[in-house]
Formats: C-alpha cells, structure tokens, sequence
C-alpha cells in the first residue's frame, strides 16, 4: 500500500485541488477528513472518488476520539490540514464557529498528531503541513509586501482565529518538536469555488441577471492565485519544506476588486453573449454597497522564499487563470446550480459588525 497522507478539509475548495493533485501526479493514498459543513461538497472530487487510493472519512476535526480513531487505522505519514471556517462575512456574523473550528480543531489535531508522532520508531518519516492564509498580517501600504517575516496584525475574526491556529503549530514545533511546516497563502480562485466568494458569486449573480455587489469603492487589492497552481505549491512545501518554517504562496497577480469584477464581465460578454434579459452588458449589474466591517485594503505576497528554496512559481496568470475559471463555470452548471437551490442562495453576508 502507498504512503497515506491525511487531508483534512479535503471535501472544500483548496482541499479537493490538492486531493485531486495528488491522486493524479503522486502514488500517495488519501484519506479526506471532512465533517461536510455547507462548503464541504464531495461532488468536488467526483473524478477520483472511485480511485483505490482515495478514501473519505466523515469526522469533525474537533472530536479528539475520532481523530485518534483516523490515525490508528491509517498511520499516516503526514497531515496536510486545510480545515477551516475561511469566509470573512461569515465570521463577522458567528464568530464562535470560527474560533471553535480553527482554534480547537487545529489544536485537537496537534495533540493527537503529537501522540502519534511520539510513538513512531522512526519520527523523520511524518510531518504536520499547517495551511494558512496571507490575512493573519493585516493590511499593507501602497508598496509592501508580505513576507514571511511580517508581524501578523489581523483585522477579522476569521484572520483571527487563523493566526490563533498559525501560533500553535509554531509552539507545538517549538515546544514539543512536532516536525511542522506552515503555508500562507494569497486568494484563490478556480473551479469548485463555493459561490459566496468574489469571483464566483459575480459570475454566477451575473448569468442570472442579478446585481453584482462590490463592497465600498472597489479598490481593495488582493493577490491571486489560481488554486491548481496552489496544489502544486502545497505538495512542494509538505515534500521539501524545511522542517519549522513558514512560506508564503502568492500568484504574483494583485488586482483592485473592481478591476476584477470588470474583468469577469468582459469575459462573460465574449464567453456568454446571450444575456439575461433587459441587459446589455454584464457591467450593467454592477452594483457599490456599504463596505465590509473592517475590510483590509490591500494584501500582496512576496513569494520569493519558496521560488528559491523550492523551486515553485505560478504557471497560471490571472487572465489565464479567470478565463479557465470562467468557462469552467459556463460548463458546471450542474454543480452550482445544486448550492444555489440549496445551502446558498447569493445572499449578503457580514452585515452584523457594522
């Protein structure tokens, strides 16, 4: 039997990339670990599912019996952990969830990990790959970037809990040798995005005719990554990441929000002609609404560590990357149109705080 890799979160959106990745490029066999909240979609990962190296398990990483239970069947040789509560809005509206899921749930992983680890005759054969997000440093200026250094500074519950959770793989590296190894990364995009997220939510809302919600004036910056690029990131660094550090994944594609919302119009005018009706242009649907509570300007990556230890870079541009991400939606409606009718409907979250 292959070496397994435990992959939690592995039914969300980066998880069933990366479970796709490996199924396809590498002979780990995988165990998803997916409680299945609204995000959780295994029709994600449809195309490897009947794949003898894929296994699903459905357990709440919160529950230290059934994390256990996981690791004694399967004696992974690693954790790649992807689980979390990861939407700004939603944070700002139950922000319990977010701390008792990223919080506590990443610290129940580190303590049955540790267990596990200290068992082992040889330890050198597992290691615990946390992945983060680029928010846990806050906001930037015009012309800095993050590093791996940069102090954190997070401005929302979600960014909150998420360096919560950063600090105890740290400490669990650095008090009790648990071999770890930590990813920041920048805004994803790609196929099997769940549709409460920028570019999906505008794609969608657009091919119904509805209005197109940019928050304030538009101008926060994000950098993007196309999420296949990031698999590929994210095997690299759970393969040949020095044990202890931390590295930082961006795309090298930073884009004010309004310039992104265009962006998907154009394309959606070439790509999808035949419009709702009583429209011209997608651009039409444009709509400015009140400001996310605490919304940072601007994120931007320096992803130059990983490039020169690892060797990693993007292969996808933004353009390259929407345009997939476009089409892939024109041609999944089968997909989306499920979680439309059912767990989301489109609707403004995050309106709570203000």
């Amino acid at each position: 039997m292959s070496s397994v890799l435990l992959i939690t979160g592995g039914a969300g959106f980066i998880g069933s990339a990366v479970i796709r990745h490996l199924i396809k490029h590498t002979k780990f066999s995988v165990v998803n670990v997916d409680s299945l909240t609204y995000a959780g979609n295994l029709e994600s990962l449809k195309d490897v599912a009947e794949n003898p190296r894929y296994t699903f398990e459905k357990v709440d990483i919160r529950n230290y019996g059934e994390v256990a239970r996981l690791f004694e069947t399967y004696q992974p040789i690693g954790v790649m952990h992807l689980a979390a509560e990861s939407h700004v809005d939603r944070s700002i509206d139950n922000p319990t969830l977010f701390l008792d899921t990223n919080i506590l749930g990443t610290f129940t992983l580190l303590e049955v990990s540790k267990k596990y680890w200290n068992k082992l005759k040889n330890k050198n054969t597992f290691r615990f790959h946390h992945i983060s997000t680029d928010e846990v440093y806050g906001t930037l200026r015009e012309t800095e970037l993050f590093t791996e250094d940069t102090p954190y500074q997070p401005n929302s519950p979600y960014s909150a809990s998420k360096a919560a959770s950063d600090h105890l793989v740290r400490a669990w590296y650095q008090t009790y040798g648990l071999p770890t190894v930590t990813s920041n990364c920048s805004n994803n995009f790609g196929p099997y995005h769940f549709p409460e997220k920028l570019i999906p939510l505008m794609i969608l809302n657009a091919l119904e005719g509805k209005p197109l919600p940019v928050y304030g004036d538009g101008c926060q910056i994000r950098d993007w990554l196309f999420v296949e690029d990031h698999a590929r990131a994210l095997h690299q660094v759970f393969m040949e990441g020095r044990i202890g550090e931390t590295y930082n994944i961006g795309g090298h594609n930073e884009k004010k929000n309004i310039e992104v919302v265009h962006l998907i119009c154009e394309l959606l005018d070439e790509l999808a002609p035949n419009k709702p009706k009583g429209i011209s242009h997608y651009q039409d649907l444009i709509q400015f609404v009140t400001d996310r509570p605490g919304h940072d300007v601007r994120y931007a990556i320096d992803a130059s560590k990983i490039k020169k230890e690892l060797g990693w870079e993007p292969q996808e541009t933004f353009e390259t990357g929407l345009r997939k991400t476009v089409s892939w939606y024109l041609t999944n409606s089968d997909w989306w149109q499920r979680i439309r009718d059912g767990s989301y409907q489109g609707e403004r979250l995050g309106l709570a705080g203000s």
